[in-house]
């Protein structure tokens, strides 16, 4: 199969979008990599899946339910293109060989996401359903690198540079939402839900500092959730990436169960979704404040 190749479209939207504070008080981050919900004409003609079918793996709304960050001095960096279409939480090099034709280079990056349909260019959506009726042309997959994730990319290390220059250090929030199910790899009981509400990921410890994790988790806690550590999600390719401890840059992912605020079936937001949203800006509110964590970090940088 053939899928139609990329072409400019004067209405389509740049790769990302940057909403900015008013002032920079905050050396947080945020990132909302897998809200993008601009499906490009071309794309769907190319896909076997209904519209509705390619927003199962979208983080509906997580875009909107952080809203408040540019109102606590800190930007929201968030991807117009969806995750289906290019996922700009994979590595670039991560080439999935049963999707292109011809098959990507040699040196392409092998991996278990990848090995899952679920490399840079998605093969699959949720619940293991192939986006095409067969393979697409390479040139297509690299087209798409170059048009969304590098520039994504680029955008994220200026903001993550620009924090770390003005405070000492940088504090990244990688923000998602999670299914409230998933696969278990067993035939006999082939989901099972998701008992947080919550998942906080700092690779095990290795992403972030540990007071700046255990101050949200206890947070979140406080207002009631039930939050787990890593487990499910203990951060992707995001997380890993802008994480450099050594030089007082951190990165800490969170997943929303979508149960709390969305309709999985009908994408419908429910009325608590304004509840999540409230809790949201809270807990912005709270980690951009000044941070203990911050200023003692800015201190040892300056140092």
């Amino acid at each position: 199969m053939q899928a139609n190749p990329p072409r400019a479209d004067s209405s389509a939207p740049p790769p990302c979008q940057t909403v900015e504070p008013e002032a920079l008080t905050s050396p947080l981050v945020f990132s909302s990599p897998h809200s993008g919900r601009f499906y490009p004409p071309e794309f769907l003609a190319a896909s076997r899946l209904s519209p509705q079918a390619l927003r199962s793996s979208e983080d509906m709304a997580v875009d909107h339910l952080f809203a408040a960050v540019p109102l606590h001095g800190a930007p929201l960096l968030k991807a117009n293109y969806p995750r289906a279409y290019l996922d700009v939480n994979r590595e670039a090099g991560e080439l999935d060989p049963k999707l292109f034709d011809p098959p990507p280079p040699m040196n392409a990056k092998c991996s278990l996401r990848v090995a899952a349909g679920l490399g840079v260019a998605p093969r699959v959506v949720s619940e293991g359903q192939a986006i095409y009726g067969g393979k697409i042309p390479l040139a297509e997959g690299l087209a798409r690198i170059e048009s969304v994730h590098r520039p994504y990319h680029a955008q994220l290390g200026l903001l993550m540079e620009r924090a770390a220059s003005k405070f000492g250090v940088a504090l990244l929030i990688d923000c998602h939402s999670m299914p409230s199910r998933m696969p278990t790899g067993d035939a006999r009981r082939p989901y099972e839900p998701i008992s947080a509400d919550i998942v906080i990921g700092d690779r095990y410890g290795a992403s972030c500092d540990a007071g700046f994790a255990h101050c949200v988790h206890t947070f979140l806690t406080g207002l009631g959730y039930r939050v787990a550590r890593n487990k499910p999600y203990a951060g992707g390719f995001i997380t890993e990436h802008y994480a450099a401890r050594a030089r007082n840059r951190h990165a800490l992912q969170i997943e929303i169960n979508r149960a709390l605020y969305m309709n999985e079936k009908t994408f419908e937001l429910l009325p608590a979704f304004e509840r999540v949203k409230a809790d949201m800006a809270r807990l912005v509110a709270t980690i951009a404040a000044a941070p203990p964590l911050a200023r003692a970090l800015s201190r040892q940088a300056a140092e």
